[in-house]
């Protein structure tokens, strides 16, 4: 499990707050990303959280890679929004035999959007890294989230992994044997490849299944008990959501 949790910092002080409000911080914070019709506050944002990553000593790389399908999305968001909404024209080509046209109101609307996405990302992000898996589920438990999403979530960080290592294990043993050598070979390997993992899934789905039966399973999961709650981290969170509070209200 080390490729998802190698940057997670246990010695940092974020990491020491109780999870269950970092993820109602983290819930306002998003709400007032979403909620923001300017581009500075999503900065402001991403601003903080870039602090937050540099505190941490998380590698700037770890940051990028898990930004790289929402620069993608925001890309083509921003290009959507350029050539096909908006009423202000300032220019027009064709490509094809269709006509095109680049709209400067589009354009400043796909930004807009664009920075939400990133803000939203950050937020996620920096959660991620300083929150492990179980306390986030049992966070969502306290949350009243539903016991059976709770339970699905777990079993899926569970067993992603196993079959990860066993896609990589069969991606190994095709290279070794010439499966990738043409783009046709490569085709048929990559079906091969997902007919074999998707046959995997379905056994450990009944090994789980007849195993945690046997051993007593009676739907619930026993999840970690939480800590009282400290005042002083209280505090310090309500002082977050007021300062960027205010921050929203003002960038508006």
């Amino acid at each position: 499990m080390e490729i998802l949790s190698e940057y997670l910092q246990t010695d940092h002080w974020l990491s020491r707050v109780d999870p269950r409000l970092k993820l109602g911080v983290a819930l306002i914070l998003l709400v007032l990303v979403l909620t923001h019709q300017g581009f500075i506050f999503p900065w402001l944002i991403t601003a903080a959280a870039l602090v937050l990553l540099f505190q941490m000593r998380i590698p700037f790389k770890a940051y990028l890679i898990r930004l790289l399908e929402p620069l993608f999305i925001i890309f083509m968001l921003v290009l959507l929004k350029t050539l096909f909404t908006g009423q202000d024209v300032l220019a027009s080509f064709s490509l094809w035999g269709w006509t095109l046209a680049v709209h400067p109101d589009g354009l400043l609307e796909g930004l807009r959007l664009g920075s939400r996405i990133i803000g939203a990302v950050s937020i996620v992000t920096i959660l991620s890294f300083c929150t492990s898996f179980t306390h986030f589920m049992a966070g969502l438990s306290w949350f009243k989230v539903p016991q059976s999403l709770i339970e699905i979530l777990m079993f899926a960080y569970r067993y992603i992994f196993v079959l990860l290592e066993e896609a990589q294990v069969i991606y190994q043993a095709q290279k070794n044997r010439f499966g990738y050598v043409t783009l046709a070979r490569g085709f048929q390997s990559f079906g091969t490849l997902t007919g074999s993992l998707i046959l995997k899934v379905f056994e450990h789905s009944q090994n789980v299944s007849v195993s945690m039966v046997q051993r007593g399973y009676d739907g619930n999961l026993p999840l970690m008990k939480h800590r009282s709650f400290k005042r002083g981290e209280i505090l310090a969170s309500c002082g977050w959501v007021a300062v960027f509070g205010i921050l929203w209200k003002i960038t508006r």
